[in-house]
């Protein structure tokens, strides 16, 4: 019997359901169950795809090319698995599917309503995974009490209610603050939440509460007696200095123990500590690297969560601190700050904003030899800029940013041309490329063919290839032997921009191999 773990939020949001959620299955991994999770989204967008980083941040591509929310990353990190379309879900998304069966007459002249209609397909999602994990956790996005996600906790309460009482857990993640001028934490603002939450029907068995300091045990029985749940189901989730210590924190308050409790399940084998040492040993810094990430989004870091994430781990395993500084491509003393900087990475992105800080961001790296990796659009931007400052094809440019340009380096393809709609319609998910021997891709990879993530509409012009392969910019990679993935400079310590998204395949202790390259190269000319 597949057994369900719902995590719910309340107070505010970004309080970490989705790492907390991870934790939670990394534990239960360690004793050997299979699980994977769930993550719904109440917003009405039938994915993030088509919104602004500023909005919800990174948007995260599985390998069937679902465009996700990046708590996926999240999950892929912590629990070593590959995510898809069954693991993300939003208020877009099904609405969408119910209205569209509404229109093929498959409720057969039913009035459509929230319940049961809308509430069942949520339902159906909930059980998507059942068949291929143990345990499903699922995240409820948003926090209780927020319109939108009414429906979603409906849900849970009838799916609570249609299941077994040992077959489902509920953990809700709440904050307990601290008062500055008062000197003392509030538990006000997790029983308000509870209590909202057990107004809609839904009890609680675990609370974990965020908090910069620690809770006594007063104030656990106090949440416990007002929320009504288990004194020793009251979790303390500190700040901590890597979300990857998390895992180990629960597990030294039993959270492990109290859910399998809860669930009626034993261990399928003996508890593996050896994720919380390898963790550890990787927190030993020898020296450091200061890295500059030039893009458009400076301001907001989740807009780069796995990049971040993908440095730090790669960092790690070279026993090397990454110190990451974001620096906004529309940044006047771009170049001055650039100075500073042991590695430069320009990632990806969509418009015309912050290209030529970007631009000039590769200049810099390629003329002062300062490892650099490029990433989708940052991989584009080194293709213009070789072609106007080695090629002079001056003006060149992607039709993304001059339609008119003399010199089309960058292109759009042709099945691209006459897309209406521009939700996942773009090269999404895994493709393959063939790498050449002898460059320094194949020296990164150690073989030669290689499946990344995508998420591009525009491409590199095959056209221009030999006219820049004659000034030592050169191409790498190709998928089927035509359209360029991995492209190079001769001469040069470390110099690589490549068409998809590596950081969406880092995993802690398996760092990918572009970005520890990039780390190895910074390290050598520290």
């Amino acid at each position: 019997m597949a057994k369900y773990v719902f995590i719910t939020g309340g107070v505010v949001s970004s309080l970490g359901k989705g790492i907390s959620g991870a934790s939670v299955g990394k534990l239960l991994q360690l004793h050997g169950f299979k699980v994977n999770m769930i993550k719904f989204d109440p917003y009405i967008n039938v994915d993030p795809g088509t919104m602004n980083p500023y909005q919800h941040g990174e948007v995260f591509v599985t390998v069937d090319g679902t465009e996700s929310d990046l708590d996926l990353g999240t999950y892929e990190r912590f629990l070593d698995v590959y995510t898809s379309k069954a693991n993300t879900n939003t208020a877009g998304d099904i609405y969408q599917t119910v209205i569209n069966r509404e229109r093929m007459g498959v409720y057969d002249g039913a009035t459509v309503q929230v319940i049961p209609h809308i509430t069942d397909e949520i339902k159906r999602r909930f059980i998507a995974l059942k068949n291929d994990c143990d345990i499903s956790i699922i995240e409820i996005g948003g926090t209780v009490g927020d319109i939108e996600g009414l429906p979603f906790m409906e849900s849970v309460r009838q799916f609570q209610l249609e299941n077994n009482k040992e077959d489902i857990l509920s953990i809700h993640v709440t904050l307990v603050p601290y008062i500055t001028a008062a000197r003392e934490l509030k538990t006000k603002p997790t029983q308000h939440s509870v209590n909202k939450l057990r107004e809609i029907g839904i009890s609680p068995d675990m609370i974990i509460c965020r908090t910069e300091y620690q809770l006594d045990d007063s104030l656990k029985k106090k949440i416990s007696l007002f929320c009504n749940v288990k004194e020793d189901c009251v979790i303390e989730a500190l700040d901590a200095s890597s979300i990857y210590y998390i895992p180990e924190a629960l597990y030294k308050q039993n959270v492990d123990s109290l859910v399998m409790e809860k669930l009626k399940i034993k261990p399928k084998r003996k508890f593996d500590k050896t994720w919380f040492k390898k963790i550890k040993s990787m927190s030993k810094f020898d020296k450091t690297v200061k890295i500059a990430i030039v893009g458009k989004y400076a301001d907001l870091k989740d807009a780069y969560k796995s990049i971040d994430e993908s440095l730090n781990i790669a960092a790690a395993e070279l026993k090397t601190k990454a110190e990451v500084h974001y620096l906004g491509s529309e940044d006047k003393d771009l170049i001055g700050k650039l100075k500073h900087y042991n590695a430069i990475l320009v990632p990806g992105g969509f418009g015309h904003r912050g290209i030529n800080g970007k631009i000039k961001a590769v200049t810099y790296a390629r003329e002062n030899k300062i490892p650099f990796l490029g990433i989708c659009l940052g991989m584009q931007c080194s293709v213009i800029e070789a072609s106007r400052n080695l090629a002079n094809l001056e003006g060149a440019n992607s039709t993304e940013f001059d339609k008119n340009t003399k010199y089309p380096v960058i292109k759009i393809l042709d099945e691209q041309k006459n897309i209406k709609y521009r939700g996942g319609t773009m090269r999404l998910g895994n493709y393959k490329a063939e790498i050449k021997k002898s460059t320094l891709a194949h020296n990164l990879y150690k073989i030669e063919e290689v499946d990344e993530r995508h998420r591009h509409r525009y491409e590199m012009n095959p056209e221009f290839i030999e006219i820049l392969e004659k000034t030592g910019f050169f191409v790498s990679a190709y998928h089927k032997g035509i359209l360029p993935e991995i492209v190079e400079i001769k001469n040069h310590p470390f110099f690589i921009g490549v068409q998809f998204h590596p950081e969406f395949d880092s995993r802690p202790m398996k760092a990918h191999p572009l970005f520890k390259g990039l780390i190895n190269a910074a390290l050598k000319i520290i």
